[in-house]
């Protein structure tokens, strides 16, 4: 299989090629990786193999670093560690001579870093088999030309038998299969321009229809004002209004497009594109981080570069302090109703509050969309969430998330879907609050999370947003139609009856909830004694956020209290202005009273790079970010808490929810 004719129209296994299986026996991985042990699907079952394998253990933050495909294909699987020491040592995919790698269940979940299956591609990888991939993913997967298959397939393949390519296509739609049967979606998108390619027709008769397949048949292409329809499973191209991408990522965006375009490429319409310096403000701060200073000021330059080519919105740091995370500032200043938003990172989705359709896509995806203004869409299924009742005044939007990841996640109910939420209910909760159960759709492994637009919509648009008036916001409403179809199911979800949620250590979805028949705070999970309490990231550094913090720090002072001296406590803004408000209101100095660390805006500890992320795997924290992955945030254990629970656990010293006698 030459690589100069990806992808043949046959498959089969290459001579003197292999096969690695990621088991859930490491020592067995590292049989294959230096022993040259082979093995054979025939001889295992999908329960030897890892499930799971977030992109994290793919490619740690720290190769992301690097944008050059050799030295990210180096550090293949770089997080992947079993008794101290890393399973893959530097080049052990690369010269392993596989081209077929095997796991288990849900691969690729996590972060929508397009460098994880950039790893295995630029190793020699051209063929991954697994149960199950999370969403992104495999979309990345995709558009780099990288054919996904099933255990079965490679029983066949690996009994020599040849497989026709339409076998790995014929399980996506009409135009994901064109874009493997071409080897990737910029390929693909230079010979659709050239005409080489054409689309198939789709013709989905009138019907109602959801939020998502609404905001995607406003979108479609080539409609001439024709008012269309979509389905689930619809394979369609739409326009997208904007995007963003970070210092992780644009140099490969930049990368991509010279490569494919010329130097001299230019985007057609650059004012709702943007560039963030938000990532890595301090990651030379932390010491692991230190030796790749000269790397993460190449990415930082490249940004400037690719910025300066393209004239799209920047936001880079000023004097050493961003505008915000990227997610937060967009949905500040530019995300509209009825939007199509994409960006190079997973919690893109956090837009949805807005009434829009968004979420992350992969660096050659989004260099695609960005050039060509226009992006792939395959219509979800989705879930509806009918909200209703208020939350107790000790919850907030991220115990109702975390409720959802353990209910219904968990079951794999809302992989690939996108959540819908609407009701009385969400009446009730804020647009920062709205905010956070879209952010944290990407943590179910849904395609998205989009909210029904209201008043409180309106409200806090025009309040941001100068060149906005109500009328014009609520002309572009898009709301469910009475009759859509829900794949997902319709799930009714009473607020009162939630109450705090902390996540277990390793995975988001392993939420311990409190019994609310008794009324009982986090009573299953015992005394749990914290070093860290840390708070901010996109998803819990907004407004309504800091309201919280500052109502526990002050009912923490009344009664004569600071943070526990074996706690560091840490806030991280979330964005320039939710930094200014916080001055305005006072919330600064209650604070700095309390004994509490503040940090500029930036995404910090959440992806291992600032002050919070802990030292020693000993160390406990009890965080407001969205996932708590085994060394995301350091080695330490690290929960997953709302803004309330934890600010309340960095008085108390251990993992405590709040209730106003808490102090007393």
């Amino acid at each position: 299989m030459s690589e100069g004719l990806w992808p043949p129209k046959d498959i089969s296994l290459s001579p003197g090629k292999r096969v690695l299986f990621l088991t859930k026996d490491l020592d067995l991985i590292r049989k294959q990786l230096y022993d040259g042990l082979d093995l054979r699907m025939e001889n295992l079952s999908v329960d030897d193999l890892l499930d799971d394998i977030n992109t994290d253990v793919m490619t740690p933050a720290w190769v992301c670093f690097d944008h050059e495909p050799a030295m990210i294909a180096e550090n293949a699987y770089a997080g992947l560690m079993h008794e101290g020491s890393r399973v893959f040592q530097p080049r052990a995919l690369i010269d392993g001579g596989f081209e077929v790698i095997v796991s288990g269940h849900r691969k690729g979940t996590g972060s929508s870093r397009e460098t994880a299956p950039q790893c295995e591609r630029w190793s020699g990888i051209r063929i991954v088999i697994a149960a199950s991939f999370a969403p992104i993913h495999e979309r990345n997967n995709l558009n780099l030309g990288q054919l996904m298959g099933d255990h079965s397939m490679l029983i066949r393949l690996q009994n020599d038998e040849s497989i026709p390519l339409s076998e790995f296509t014929e399980k996506y739609d009409p135009v994901s299969s064109l874009i493997l049967e071409n080897g990737g979606i910029l390929p693909f998108a230079k010979r659709l321009k050239e005409g080489v390619v054409e689309l198939p027709e789709f013709s989905t008769q009138e019907r109602p229809m959801t939020m998502i397949e609404k905001l995607v048949s406003n979108k479609l292409l080539g409609t001439n004002g024709k008012k269309r329809f979509v389905k689930p499973g619809d394979a369609v191209l739409a326009q997208v209004d904007g995007g963003y991408s970070h210092e992780f990522t644009t140099a490969q965006v930049h990368t991509f497009l010279s490569d494919e375009y010329g130097e001299d490429y230019e985007i057609p319409s650059p004012s709702k594109f943007a560039v963030f310096e938000d990532h890595l403000l301090y990651a030379t701060g932390v010491p692991r981080f230190g030796k790749f200073t000269d790397k993460i000021q190449t990415l930082r330059d490249m940004q400037n570069s690719f910025q300066e080519h393209t004239g799209v919105r920047d936001y880079s740091a000023k004097d050493g302090v961003s505008p915000g995370i990227c997610h937060q500032v967009a949905r500040e200043e530019f995300i509209d109703v009825g939007d199509f938003i994409q960006a190079t990172d997973s919690h893109t989705c956090m837009g949805g509050a807005s009434n829009s359709l968004a979420y992350g896509v992969g660096s050659t995806e989004y260099a695609n969309l960005i050039h060509n203004q226009f992006a792939f869409v395959n219509v979800p299924e989705s879930i509806r969430f009918e909200l209703i009742g208020e939350l107790d005044p000790g919850c907030t939007a991220k115990d109702v998330i975390l409720h959802i990841l353990w209910r219904f996640a968990a079951e794999s109910e809302t992989l690939d879907m996108s959540m819908e939420f609407g009701g009385e209910g969400l009446a009730s909760l804020s647009m920062d609050e709205r905010a956070t159960l879209c952010n944290m759709a990407t943590e179910c492994s849904a395609k998205t999370g989009i909210c029904e637009a209201d008043e409180i919509t309106v409200d806090w648009l025009i309040s941001r947003r100068e060149d906005l008036d109500a009328a014009s916001i609520r002309r572009d409403f898009v709301l469910p139609d009475f009759g859509a179809v829900y794949g997902g199911g319709v799930h009714e979800i009473d607020l009162s009856q939630i109450r705090p949620m902390v996540a277990h250590p390793g995975s988001p979805d392993e939420g311990v909830p409190s019994d609310p028949t008794n009324g009982a705070y986090i009573d299953d999970i015992g005394d749990v004694a914290i070093d860290i309490a840390y708070a901010g990231s996109c998803t819990a550094g907004k407004d309504d956020d800091f309201s919280y913090y500052a109502m526990v720090c002050e009912a923490a002072l009344d009664s004569g209290l600071v943070v526990s001296d074996s706690v560091d406590c840490y806030i991280q803004f979330g964005s320039k202005s939710v930094k200014e408000l916080s001055m305005t209101m006072g919330w600064t100095e209650t604070f700095e009273r309390a004994g509490v660390k503040l940090i500029d805006p930036g995404c910090g500890a959440c992806i291992g790079a600032g002050p919070g992320v802990s030292d020693d795997p000993e160390q406990v924290t009890v965080s407001a970010i969205n996932r708590n992955f085994q060394g995301r945030s350091g080695p330490g254990k690290l929960y997953l808490a709302s803004p309330l629970t934890v600010m309340t656990s960095a008085f108390t010293g251990k993992i405590t929810a709040w209730h106003p006698e808490v102090f007393l």
